[in-house]
């Protein structure tokens, strides 16, 4: 069984159903609420072991209670957490998240400051099956380290630039990366994602793309932007679905899958989440992926 070595933030979520979201300092009520794990990388995991690939999530928490939360939730899921590095007298991430009848989500988070950046706690090569690495960007060394495993070991090497990258050397070290909308424009200076595609791209030798929701995915292909439209469905929660399709996006490269193969795939388990509410609770199976694709052709 191929896999997918992961690495980056896991939280706690705390995920409330709301009619609208707040705009004055009232009581609101809820409609719903999931106590869920989350995070990037941990969302990421999670779909991959879904999707039935095998995972190792390399993540920062701390020696309590919430932390023992988290990596109970993500071995419950089938991730291996192994590399879940512990530190005493610190707070694990927690994150408390409002979902509005829309589908749309604000998100308020706390990571620990005091939480090392060492990365000398990190194995030294690639789990035997990693077929691919993913890594997000809350901690950029060691986001470094893990790409530099991917190239070493000569797979692929994904950035989920959803953040700004807090490296210099992140883009390039990725094999491919898939930014948001927002970290392209804050990286490029470019309001229009296609313009700001184009110039990363002719700075940087890596796969380019960027997501963009219900708009689908910009991608460069031989210098040319190129755009795969999104699965249209009926949005009840977005939390965590760009994770979903990171997760998927990694193990369909670490399948063998071209680009184009790997960001259908990733776009189907992300549009089936979408029509879910708790955030990584309704990230999909692979048997329900594959029918989704059976009847969209």
């Amino acid at each position: 069984m191929t896999g997918v070595f992961c690495l980056g933030i896991a939280t706690l979520d705390y995920v409330y159903s709301v009619e609208t979201m707040p705009t004055r300092g009232e009581k609101y009520r809820s409609r719903g609420l999931a106590v869920v794990g989350g995070g990037c990388a941990g969302n990421a995991s999670v779909a991959v072991a879904r999707l039935g690939g095998r995972c190792w999530l390399a993540t920062r928490l701390a020696e309590d209670l919430t932390g023992d939360q988290i990596v109970a939730d993500l071995a419950s899921e089938g991730v291996e957490t192994r590399f879940a590095h512990r530190v005493a007298g610190l707070r694990s991430p927690v994150s408390a998240i409002l979902v509005d009848a829309e589908g749309e989500r604000m998100v308020i988070s706390y990571s620990d400051p005091a939480m090392p950046e060492t990365v000398e706690w990190l194995p030294q090569r690639l789990p035997e099956g990693a077929g691919s690495v993913l890594a997000d960007t809350r901690w950029g060394e060691g986001a470094l380290a893990a790409l530099r495993l991917a190239r070493e070991a000569r797979v692929p090497g994904v950035l989920d630039g959803d953040r700004r990258p807090p490296h210099d050397d992140l883009v390039a070290t990725a094999s491919h990366v898939a930014f948001s909308a927002q970290a392209l424009r804050e990286l490029s200076g470019e309001d229009d994602p296609r313009l700001g595609l184009a110039k990363i791209g002719r700075a940087e030798s890596s796969w380019l793309a960027v997501t963009l929701g219900k708009e689908g995915v910009l991608l460069l292909d031989k210098g040319e932007v190129a755009h795969i439209p999104a699965f249209a469905v009926e949005t009840v929660d977005t939390l965590g679905a760009g994770d979903v399709w990171h997760g998927a996006f990694a193990l369909a490269l670490a399948e063998g899958k071209d680009e184009r193969q790997a960001i259908r795939f990733a776009s189907a388990a992300a549009a089936i989440k979408c029509t879910r509410f708790g955030g990584r609770t309704g990230a999909p199976d692979r048997a329900e992926v594959e029918s989704f694709l059976a009847q969209t052709i």
